[in-house]
């Protein structure tokens, strides 16, 4: 019988043997169930957030028609890279199984160090200004946005 994470190594051989992105796939399980199965296709797909993690997050908030996948997990090839444990928590996912470290995907190409450093270090990041910008206009959508009756939150 396959275990959830052969279904994301299968995943994530589809897509890198069909030239779609790199070696990684994810599968969303609920109640031990597959809801939904992603694999890494930024080159394909042209979307720098085409990480297999977030292609499955994505598919699985289709199948349940939800953007919250609480009670839900994931099977990841790979360690989530900042983006995608940023929508892991987001999509309220309760918990990961990964096999291969940061270290290992590091080792063939796929650093994401300095990411993870740029977020712990915001002040000292190479990578992109972040530049406050005060705007009124801003501010007065998130007030007209807290008096919304029928908002959704996250």
């Amino acid at each position: 019988m396959k275990t959830f994470m052969d279904i994301a190594c299968t995943e994530a051989l589809q897509g890198m043997l069909a030239g779609d992105g790199g070696p990684f796939g994810a599968v969303v399980v609920k109640d031990n169930k597959v809801i939904a199965v992603g694999h890494n296709s930024v080159i394909s797909g042209r979307d720098s957030t085409a990480h297999a993690e977030i292609v499955a997050i994505r598919n699985a908030e289709q199948v349940l028609a939800t953007h919250d996948l609480s009670g839900c997990e994931l099977y990841a090839t790979c360690y989530p890279c900042p983006m995608c444990l940023g929508a892991i928590m987001w999509a309220r996912i309760s918990k990961v199984y990964y096999g291969c470290s940061t270290k290992d995907a590091a080792a063939i190409g796929f650093d994401d160090r300095a990411f993870y450093e740029a977020i712990a270090n915001p002040a000292d990041n190479k990578i992109v200004v972040l530049e406050h910008y005060n705007s009124q206009e801003c501010l007065t959508l998130f007030e007209k946005w807290s008096k919304l009756e029928d908002r959704q939150t996250y």
